[in-house]
């Protein structure tokens, strides 16, 4: 397995990272627990040692499966959580529905990891991510908190998901980020005119959230797919984007078919072709992608022995052209999404 580095730091890990969000939540449908746990000791052995997960997957459950998946392992990876949202107390509340705000004040975030390394069963984090941002609470003031913990050896390394450039140079004059966690794949290009090269300039590494779109560039989606009603894509918005809209979603899956005639032309799936793409730009660290079972583990593993030239990048843009399916490379940036809209804890 491919190992990088995170920007300028000495913290390393595996170019694909397994990202636990499904593994906290029906909001993909149900999944099988025992076959999750096999999932992660499975990435393991294969080589993958980012292990990516938050305290509102569930809320509480990503966090405690993965700590079940890890057992006496965990020395042998990156453990990455957030925190940063505030969550119901009732535990029968799930999903969006039990972010009820956002808080990255010094006491909330400090107590909340507190609450992290309990049910990771881990006395440290590798990496502590400020979830999303609090627009109410000064970067000073998180920034102080995160150096802190660090101090105190309950944290390795900290940095931030779905910050623009302006509120990481913020949070630059107060420490060191690590890291950006942010959504990137073909279909969502956002973060290539500003954050990614800021990251890369900065020294910073970058986590892509999203690497097969949610789905539609993993090859399972068919025009008559019905999402199940607790599956938010159902509402037909990802992340600030309508890419689940009818219209645009059937023109989504006639991009995906003809990308799956690239892919083949090097004996690979379509998944394959999405992840590649994504760890092809330098800037990337890690791509995170969801693995609930020994299927999908292999799959995603064999995206990372190839690397796509800049003729098929060119064949890739131009297939998005002819299907009249943007890119959104110029969209709003993700803070415009933080403000208001989507509320995925992703």
């Amino acid at each position: 397995m491919e190992e990088r580095r995170f920007g300028n730091t000495d913290l390393r890990c595996s170019a694909i990272g397994f990202g636990t969000w499904e593994l906290g939540t029906t909001q993909y449908g149900e999944i099988d627990v025992d076959e999750a746990v096999r999932a992660i000791h499975m990435a393991i052995d294969h080589g993958i040692t980012l292990y990516d997960t938050a305290e509102v997957y569930g809320p509480y459950t990503s966090e405690e499966l993965l700590a079940r998946g890890l057992g006496d392992r965990r020395k042998d990876i990156v453990l990455v959580t957030k925190v940063g949202f505030v969550v119901a107390d009732d535990r029968s509340v799930v999903g969006d529905a039990a972010i009820v705000g956002r808080n990255a004040s010094a006491a909330h975030i400090t107590e909340r990891t507190e609450g992290c390394l309990k049910r990771l069963n881990t006395d440290y984090v590798d990496l502590m991510l400020i979830h999303w941002p609090d627009l109410a609470t000064p970067h000073d003031e998180t920034m102080g908190a995160l150096e802190d913990m660090k101090a105190a050896g309950k944290i390795r390394h900290y940095g931030v998901s779905n910050y623009d450039v302006s509120m990481m140079t913020a949070c630059q004059e107060h420490g060191r980020l690590t890291a950006n966690q942010i959504g990137y794949n073909m279909f969502d290009r956002r973060v290539e005119s500003a954050v990614l090269p800021y990251c890369l300039e900065q020294g910073i590494g970058f986590m892509a959230y999203g690497s097969l779109g949610f789905g539609l560039l993993s090859g399972g989606l068919k025009p008559d797919t019905e999402f199940a009603e607790n599956d938010w894509r159902g509402k037909g918005m990802a992340f600030g984007l309508p890419l689940f809209e009818r219209e645009n979603f059937l023109k989504a899956l006639r991009v995906t078919e003809r990308l799956k005639d690239v892919a083949a032309g090097y004996g690979k799936s379509v998944a394959q072709l999405a992840l590649a793409w994504v760890l092809s730009h330098p800037a990337v660290t890690v791509g995170l992608v969801g693995m609930r079972n020994e299927r999908e583990l292999k799959e995603n593993i064999a995206a990372v022995d190839w690397r796509l030239t800049d003729e098929d990048r060119e064949e890739i843009d131009g297939i998005f052209a002819e299907e009249g399916v943007p890119t959104y490379a110029q969209a709003r940036q993700m803070t415009d999404v933080s403000r208001g809209g989507d509320s995925h804890a992703d």
